[in-house]
C-alpha cells in the first residue's frame, strides 16, 4: 500500500472515532497511531494534514454532501462512508495539486476496503458532482 493511501486510511480512521465518539483530534489522530512502529513520517504529516484540513472545513463540507446527497441526511448514512465523504470531499476542494480521478478511485478503494460495494456507487455518484466545485486556476472552492 502506497503512503498516501495509507495516509488516508489513518484520516479516515481518526475522522471516524471523531465523529462516532466525539473524540477531540488530536486525541483521535493518537488513538489511531497507537501502535510500537509509527509509519514514516511522511506519511503522519499527510495523515495529520487530510485530518486537520476536513476537520476545519468539515461544516462547508458537510453542506455540500447534504446538497449532493439527495434524500440522504448525513445522519441515515454509514459513518464509514460519510468519513470517505469529508476526506475525498476535502482533497477535491483544497488539494489542487492532487488530479481529481486520484481523489475519486482512492475514495472507492477505501470504501470497497472498509464499507460495501454498495457504497462505491454512492460514493463515487456524490464525489462527481462535489468534483465540479474545485476550483479552477488557484481560486477558492465554491459554496
Amino acid at each position: 500500500m502506497g503512503r498516501r493511501r495509507q495516509a488516508r486510511e489513518i484520516a479516515l480512521q481518526a475522522l471516524y472515532i471523531m465523529d462516532t465518539s466525539r473524540t477531540p483530534e488530536q486525541e483521535a489522530f493518537d488513538i489511531v497511531n497507537r501502535k510500537s512502529e509509527p509509519d514514516d513520517e511522511r506519511t503522519l504529516e499527510f495523515a495529520r494534514a487530510l485530518l486537520a484540513g476536513t476537520a476545519r472545513e468539515r461544516a462547508d463540507i458537510d453542506k455540500h454532501l447534504e446538497r449532493f446527497a439527495q434524500n440522504w441526511a448525513l445522519s441515515r448514512m454509514a459513518a464509514v462512508d460519510r468519513n470517505v465523504l469529508r476526506f475525498a470531499a476535502y482533497e477535491l476542494l483544497h488539494s489542487p495539486d492532487t488530479p481529481v480521478n486520484v481523489v475519486i478511485d482512492e475514495a472507492i478503494e477505501i470504501v470497497r476496503k472498509y464499507s460495501t460495494e454498495d457504497s462505491t456507487r454512492f460514493i463515487n455518484g456524490i464525489l462527481d458532482r462535489i468534483k465540479e466545485l474545485r476550483p479552477k486556476n488557484g481560486d477558492k472552492p465554491e459554496s
